[in-house]
């Protein structure tokens, strides 16, 4: 089993799509083994964001994220990292396919609702920016078999 990093966005959690997106999530047969909702701090923004910083957009990334809470979250279960990427679109709206959640729900870039870690060495720094080890939950569904 492998685990990802997951966050939705501003975005998102402003136009009350966290429900929507978590159903997509555990309708796919993911186990949810941590959530909270926070506001990230310019620190953990810019530690997350470590590989825009100098970039043009950087200053308008860091004020977004910045700019209302986001629900930071860890999910489990097998190819995870590359089966939620493709569930959650491409990064660029306008090449996100319907089905995605960006391809159902967003409608511009850079405001495109959710972050998926991009590798498990991604996902284990990103984890770590947001949670502390206590606070992932270990347990399994008696339906996992069947997913």
């Amino acid at each position: 089993m492998e685990r990802t990093f997951l966050m939705i966005k501003p975005d998102g959690v402003q136009r009350g799509l966290m429900g929507r997106i978590i159903s997509r999530l555990e309708e796919k047969g993911f186990t949810m083994v941590a959530g909270k909702l926070v506001r990230m701090t310019e620190e953990q923004a810019k530690s997350h964001y470590a590989e825009h910083v100098g970039k043009d957009f950087f200053p308008n990334l860091l004020n977004f994220i910045t700019s209302g809470p986001v629900f930071a979250m860890v999910w489990e279960g097998d190819d995870i990292v590359t089966l939620s990427r493709i569930l959650i679109g491409k990064t660029n709206v306008k090449e996100a396919l319907p089905g995605s959640i960006r391809g159902d729900f967003a409608a511009h870039t850079p405001n495109n609702l959710i972050h998926g870690s991009d590798s498990l060495e991604s996902s284990k720094r990103e984890i770590a920016n947001f949670f502390e080890a206590d606070e992932l939950v270990n347990y399994e569904k008696s339906i996992s078999q069947w997913i």
